[in-house]
Formats: structure tokens, C-alpha cells, sequence
């Protein structure tokens, strides 16, 4: 999976977006895919011409905005995978989680709501348990516990 962070492949992939991706034995024209180019970072376009160099497939790419073809060729050691499935806009989600605000949001908060809901919870089994308690006859004194028993629930 990866977060798409640039318009490049708007309308068909918009910014923001998470892209499933799947590894393929050969990939086609018109095919999307995720490669590292020479950079670090990974891009997502579209195949728009397959040749053989040297036994080894090589890929012309390029986004759907782009004027032109990216200038550097993809060779098929570079290709992540092919994008099968995208999601919009759930990697906006994904990278607010991953700032200090979004910790705090989706992870502190609930975790601070559930922990005050079970205090809460304890904190009304423990008078319902001294309700019961006060609510119980005294122990009987000594003469009359020769003909009584205690129970207990």
C-alpha cells in the first residue's frame, strides 16, 4: 500500500488517495504502476510504451496530467507493483495520524474515554457491593446461632 501525495494521475487516482499495489510478472501499456526512479521516493504512472533491452523489460511512463513522458526509463528491477484498487482520500487520514495533533485525536482521546468509562464502571460495582452489604441482616448473637445458619450468595 502506499499514499499518493501528488496530482499526477488526476481524475483516474487523486492526491491523497492509497493505492493497492501488486507485484506482476510483466506489466502492459496503459497499466498503472509504482516504481523507485532515481530518487528514494516511489511514483505511481501509467505505462505508455514496453520495450526489451538487453532480455530485460523496459518501461516508458507517464502521469495522466503530465505534458510529456517522464524522461527517466523504468526497468523492470524498479517496478513495486501494479495499482489493482485505490482508495481516495483515506491517506489524507493516514498522514494526519502520524502528526502529534492526530496522535493525540485518534489515540489519546479514545484511550482516555475507555479508561474513565471503566473507572466508572468499578467505581459503581463497588456501591452496588456496600449497597448489598448494608442491605444484609446482622449476625445473629451467639445463643441464636446454635439453631441458624449463615448462607452466603
Amino acid at each position: 500500500m502506499l499514499v499518493v501525495q501528488s496530482g499526477s494521475m488526476e481524475p483516474t487516482i487523486k492526491t491523497g488517495s492509497v493505492i493497492l499495489i501488486k507485484k506482476q510478472d510483466t506489466y502492459s501499456t496503459g497499466d498503472i504502476i509504482s516504481f523507485v526512479g532515481a530518487g528514494s521516493d516511489s511514483t505511481t504512472h501509467r505505462v505508455t510504451k514496453t520495450n526489451i533491452v538487453k532480455g530485460k523489460e523496459i518501461f516508458n511512463t507517464k502521469g495522466d496530467v503530465n505534458k510529456g513522458e517522464d524522461q527517466e526509463k523504468v526497468g523492470i528491477d524498479s517496478v513495486l507493483g501494479k495499482t489493482v484498487f485505490t482508495i481516495p482520500y483515506l491517506g489524507y487520514l493516514i498522514a494526519f495520524t502520524k502528526t502529534q495533533q492526530g496522535f493525540i485525536f485518534l489515540i489519546v482521546i479514545p484511550a482516555t474515554i475507555i479508561i474513565f468509562s471503566e473507572i466508572l464502571n468499578i467505581k459503581r460495582e463497588i456501591l452496588l457491593f456496600r449497597e448489598k452489604r448494608k442491605s444484609k441482616q446482622p449476625l445473629p448473637s451467639s445463643e441464636e446461632k446454635k439453631w441458624s445458619y449463615l448462607t452466603h450468595d
